[in-house]
Protein backbone atom coordinates (compact mmCIF):
# COMPACT_ATOMS: atom_id res chain seq x y z
CA UNK A 1 0.00 0.00 0.00
CA UNK A 2 2.89 2.42 0.72
CA UNK A 3 3.85 2.46 -2.99
CA UNK A 4 0.29 3.17 -4.14
CA UNK A 5 -0.14 6.82 -5.20
CA UNK A 6 -2.61 8.98 -3.31
CA UNK A 7 -5.82 8.92 -5.33
CA UNK A 8 -7.48 12.32 -5.77
CA UNK A 9 -11.08 11.35 -4.93
CA UNK A 10 -11.95 11.86 -1.25
CA UNK A 11 -13.57 8.67 0.03
CA UNK A 12 -17.11 9.34 1.21
CA UNK A 13 -16.73 13.10 0.88
CA UNK A 14 -20.50 13.67 0.77
CA UNK A 15 -20.88 12.24 4.29
CA UNK A 16 -18.27 14.45 5.95
CA UNK A 17 -20.39 17.61 5.98
CA UNK A 18 -23.54 15.95 7.33
CA UNK A 19 -24.79 16.87 10.78
CA UNK A 20 -27.52 14.20 10.92
CA UNK A 21 -27.77 10.58 9.76
CA UNK A 22 -28.40 10.13 6.05
CA UNK A 23 -31.15 7.89 4.71
CA UNK A 24 -29.06 4.75 4.66
CA UNK A 25 -31.74 2.89 2.70
CA UNK A 26 -31.28 5.38 -0.13
CA UNK A 27 -27.49 5.32 0.21
CA UNK A 28 -27.54 1.55 -0.23
CA UNK A 29 -29.87 1.57 -3.24
CA UNK A 30 -33.01 0.53 -1.40
CA UNK A 31 -31.45 -2.16 0.76
CA UNK A 32 -32.79 -2.54 4.29
CA UNK A 33 -30.25 -5.15 5.39
CA UNK A 34 -28.29 -5.00 8.65
CA UNK A 35 -26.24 -1.80 9.00
CA UNK A 36 -22.70 -2.50 10.21
CA UNK A 37 -19.73 -0.26 10.97
CA UNK A 38 -15.99 -0.84 10.89
CA UNK A 39 -13.77 1.69 12.63
CA UNK A 40 -10.27 1.77 11.13
CA UNK A 41 -10.48 -0.43 8.05
CA UNK A 42 -6.81 0.05 7.18
CA UNK A 43 -5.97 -1.50 3.81
CA UNK A 44 -9.47 -2.95 3.63
CA UNK A 45 -8.70 -6.65 3.84
CA UNK A 46 -11.60 -7.26 6.19
CA UNK A 47 -14.09 -4.74 4.77
CA UNK A 48 -13.76 -5.87 1.16
CA UNK A 49 -14.01 -9.57 1.93
CA UNK A 50 -16.80 -9.15 4.48
CA UNK A 51 -18.90 -7.07 2.10
CA UNK A 52 -18.35 -9.58 -0.69
CA UNK A 53 -19.24 -12.52 1.52
CA UNK A 54 -22.31 -10.83 3.04
CA UNK A 55 -24.06 -8.92 0.23
CA UNK A 56 -27.18 -8.42 2.36
CA UNK A 57 -25.20 -6.34 4.90
CA UNK A 58 -24.89 -2.58 4.50
CA UNK A 59 -21.29 -2.00 5.53
CA UNK A 60 -19.74 1.38 6.38
CA UNK A 61 -15.95 1.46 6.82
CA UNK A 62 -14.10 4.41 8.38
CA UNK A 63 -10.39 5.09 7.90
CA UNK A 64 -8.69 8.38 8.77
CA UNK A 65 -5.57 7.79 6.63
CA UNK A 66 -6.30 9.22 3.19
CA UNK A 67 -4.19 6.82 1.14
CA UNK A 68 -5.76 3.76 2.73
CA UNK A 69 -9.34 5.02 2.59
CA UNK A 70 -9.12 6.07 -1.05
CA UNK A 71 -7.46 2.85 -2.12
CA UNK A 72 -10.13 0.77 -0.38
CA UNK A 73 -12.82 2.81 -2.14
CA UNK A 74 -11.04 2.25 -5.46
CA UNK A 75 -10.86 -1.51 -4.87
CA UNK A 76 -14.50 -1.53 -3.84
CA UNK A 77 -15.46 0.02 -7.16
CA UNK A 78 -13.32 -2.46 -9.10
CA UNK A 79 -15.16 -5.29 -7.34
CA UNK A 80 -18.55 -3.56 -7.79
CA UNK A 81 -19.42 -3.91 -4.11
CA UNK A 82 -22.59 -1.84 -3.85
CA UNK A 83 -23.03 -2.69 -0.16
CA UNK A 84 -19.78 -1.02 1.01
CA UNK A 85 -19.35 2.68 1.82
CA UNK A 86 -15.86 3.96 2.68
CA UNK A 87 -15.41 7.24 4.53
CA UNK A 88 -12.08 8.92 5.19
CA UNK A 89 -12.46 10.76 8.44
CA UNK A 90 -12.21 10.71 12.21
CA UNK A 91 -14.72 8.11 13.39
CA UNK A 92 -14.96 9.64 16.87
CA UNK A 93 -16.09 12.91 15.31
CA UNK A 94 -18.28 11.59 12.48
CA UNK A 95 -19.89 8.39 13.73
CA UNK A 96 -22.18 10.00 16.36
CA UNK A 97 -23.57 12.32 13.65
CA UNK A 98 -24.04 9.70 10.92
CA UNK A 99 -25.80 6.93 12.83
CA UNK A 100 -29.00 7.06 14.85
CA UNK A 101 -29.19 5.44 18.26
CA UNK A 102 -30.02 1.75 18.05
CA UNK A 103 -29.40 1.63 14.28
CA UNK A 104 -26.30 -0.58 14.05
CA UNK A 105 -26.33 -4.37 13.99
CA UNK A 106 -22.57 -4.67 14.50
CA UNK A 107 -19.43 -2.64 15.16
CA UNK A 108 -16.07 -4.06 14.08
CA UNK A 109 -12.77 -2.87 15.57
CA UNK A 110 -9.85 -4.81 14.11
CA UNK A 111 -6.29 -4.40 15.42
CA UNK A 112 -6.57 -0.75 16.48
CA UNK A 113 -3.37 1.21 17.03
CA UNK A 114 -2.23 0.56 20.62
CA UNK A 115 -1.14 4.20 21.15
CA UNK A 116 1.73 3.39 23.50
CA UNK A 117 2.59 7.01 24.36
CA UNK A 118 0.44 8.60 27.04
CA UNK A 119 0.07 11.77 24.97
CA UNK A 120 -1.42 9.75 22.12
CA UNK A 121 -3.84 7.63 24.14
CA UNK A 122 -6.62 10.20 23.62
CA UNK A 123 -6.75 8.92 20.03
CA UNK A 124 -7.84 5.46 21.17
CA UNK A 125 -11.36 4.39 20.25
CA UNK A 126 -12.43 2.49 23.35
CA UNK A 127 -12.19 5.22 25.96
CA UNK A 128 -14.75 6.25 28.61
CA UNK A 129 -16.17 9.14 26.56
CA UNK A 130 -16.71 7.15 23.34
CA UNK A 131 -17.38 3.52 24.26
CA UNK A 132 -20.85 4.40 25.66
CA UNK A 133 -21.60 6.20 22.39
CA UNK A 134 -20.95 3.00 20.45
CA UNK A 135 -23.07 1.08 22.96
CA UNK A 136 -25.96 3.44 22.30
CA UNK A 137 -25.66 3.19 18.52
CA UNK A 138 -25.97 -0.59 18.58
CA UNK A 139 -29.46 -2.08 18.60
CA UNK A 140 -30.34 -4.55 21.38
CA UNK A 141 -28.64 -7.82 20.47
CA UNK A 142 -26.10 -5.96 18.33
CA UNK A 143 -22.54 -7.27 18.30
CA UNK A 144 -19.22 -5.60 19.07
CA UNK A 145 -16.46 -7.52 17.26
CA UNK A 146 -13.00 -6.78 18.71
CA UNK A 147 -9.68 -8.27 17.62
CA UNK A 148 -6.14 -7.28 18.54
CA UNK A 149 -2.68 -8.79 18.91
CA UNK A 150 -1.67 -6.67 21.93
CA UNK A 151 -2.62 -8.53 25.10
CA UNK A 152 -2.58 -5.73 27.66
CA UNK A 153 -4.53 -3.43 25.36
CA UNK A 154 -6.95 -6.29 24.69
CA UNK A 155 -7.60 -6.69 28.40
CA UNK A 156 -8.08 -2.94 28.85
CA UNK A 157 -10.49 -2.69 25.91
CA UNK A 158 -12.48 -5.70 27.04
CA UNK A 159 -12.81 -4.18 30.50
CA UNK A 160 -13.91 -0.87 28.95
CA UNK A 161 -16.59 -2.60 26.85
CA UNK A 162 -17.93 -4.58 29.80
CA UNK A 163 -17.96 -1.46 31.98
CA UNK A 164 -20.05 0.32 29.34
CA UNK A 165 -22.72 -2.39 29.59
CA UNK A 166 -21.74 -4.87 26.89
CA UNK A 167 -22.49 -8.52 27.68
CA UNK A 168 -19.73 -11.09 27.34
CA UNK A 169 -21.42 -14.46 26.76
CA UNK A 170 -18.29 -16.32 27.90
CA UNK A 171 -18.04 -14.43 31.18
CA UNK A 172 -16.34 -11.21 32.28
CA UNK A 173 -12.78 -10.83 31.04
CA UNK A 174 -12.88 -13.96 28.85
CA UNK A 175 -11.65 -13.80 25.26
CA UNK A 176 -13.27 -15.76 22.47
CA UNK A 177 -11.67 -18.58 20.49
CA UNK A 178 -11.04 -18.35 16.77
CA UNK A 179 -14.10 -19.08 14.68
CA UNK A 180 -13.25 -20.49 11.23
CA UNK A 181 -16.40 -18.85 9.86
CA UNK A 182 -15.07 -15.39 10.73
CA UNK A 183 -13.65 -13.20 7.97
CA UNK A 184 -10.01 -12.50 8.91
CA UNK A 185 -8.33 -9.19 8.20
CA UNK A 186 -5.06 -9.09 6.29
CA UNK A 187 -3.10 -9.03 9.54
CA UNK A 188 -5.14 -11.82 11.09
CA UNK A 189 -4.59 -14.05 8.06
CA UNK A 190 -0.86 -13.62 8.57
CA UNK A 191 -1.12 -14.47 12.25
CA UNK A 192 -3.17 -17.59 11.51
CA UNK A 193 -0.18 -18.81 9.48
CA UNK A 194 2.55 -17.78 11.94
CA UNK A 195 0.63 -18.81 15.07
CA UNK A 196 0.95 -15.40 16.73
CA UNK A 197 -1.86 -15.02 19.29
CA UNK A 198 -4.89 -12.90 18.50
CA UNK A 199 -7.23 -11.76 21.27
CA UNK A 200 -10.86 -11.79 20.16
CA UNK A 201 -14.11 -10.72 21.81
CA UNK A 202 -17.68 -10.80 20.53
CA UNK A 203 -19.81 -8.89 22.97
CA UNK A 204 -23.45 -7.93 22.64
CA UNK A 205 -25.68 -5.12 23.74
CA UNK A 206 -28.27 -6.71 26.03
Amino acid sequence: MSRVPLRPEVAGEAFLALSAPPDWKTVFHGSEGPLELEIGCGAGGFALEYAARHPQVRFVAFEWRKKFAREVAFRRDKRALKNLVVIEGDAKHCVPKLFAKGSLSAVHLQFPDPWWKRAHQKRAILVPDFTPVLFGLLKPGGVFDLRTDVEDRAQAMLHELEAAGFHNPLGPGVFHPYDPDDVPSTRERRYLVTGQPVFRARLTRP
